[in-house]
C-alpha cells in the first residue's frame, strides 16, 4: 500500500461515522444511521479523490476489500441487495459506500441519500454491531 503519513479523514465522514476498524489499504466507519447497515471504505492515501487516482495495485486491494464487506454485510444481515457506490460530491476524499438492502426499506427501491431524517445508532447498538462487524471482518 502507498499509505502516506499525511493521511487524514475527512471532518464530514469523521462526523457522520463510528469507526470499525483497518483493513490493509482501506479504514472502514459505519454510517451513523441505524436504518440501513451501511459501511464506508475510505483508503487511507492522501490527496486521493478518485479510484483511477490510485497505484494500480491499491486500485486491486481497494477491489478486493470491497467485495470483501460487501460478502460479509450481506452474510451478517441477510440484506436483499448490496448498494456499492464511490460519489464523491459532497465529500471529495475517495470513500466507498457499502449499504445493505432490504425490500421494504425506508428508501426501498430508490438510493438512500435523501430519504427522510437519519436516525442515529444508540450507543450500545452501535458498540455491538460494530463488535460484529470487526469478528466479521477479522479485525
Amino acid at each position: 500500500m502507498s499509505e502516506a503519513t499525511s493521511f487524514i479523514l475527512d471532518s464530514r465522514l469523521a462526523a457522520d461515522t463510528h469507526l470499525v476498524g483497518d483493513l490493509s489499504l482501506s479504514r472502514v466507519l459505519l454510517m451513523n444511521d441505524s436504518r440501513y447497515p451501511w459501511l464506508i471504505l475510505v483508503p487511507r492515501v492522501a490527496a486521493v479523490s478518485e479510484w483511477h487516482e490510485l497505484s494500480d495495485s491499491d486500485q486491486q486491494q481497494l477491489l478486493a476489500e470491497q467485495v470483501r464487506t460487501a460478502k460479509m454485510l450481506q452474510s451478517l444481515t441477510g440484506a436483499y441487495k448490496m448498494n456499492v457506490a464511490a460519489l464523491g460530491n459532497m465529500v471529495r476524499q475517495l470513500h466507498v459506500h457499502v449499504i445493505a438492502r432490504f425490500e421494504g426499506d425506508e428508501a426501498w427501491p430508490g438510493p438512500v441519500w435523501g430519504v427522510g431524517a437519519g436516525r442515529p445508532y444508540d450507543s450500545s447498538r452501535a458498540q455491538s454491531f460494530i463488535a460484529e462487524l470487526r469478528t466479521g471482518l477479522g479485525l
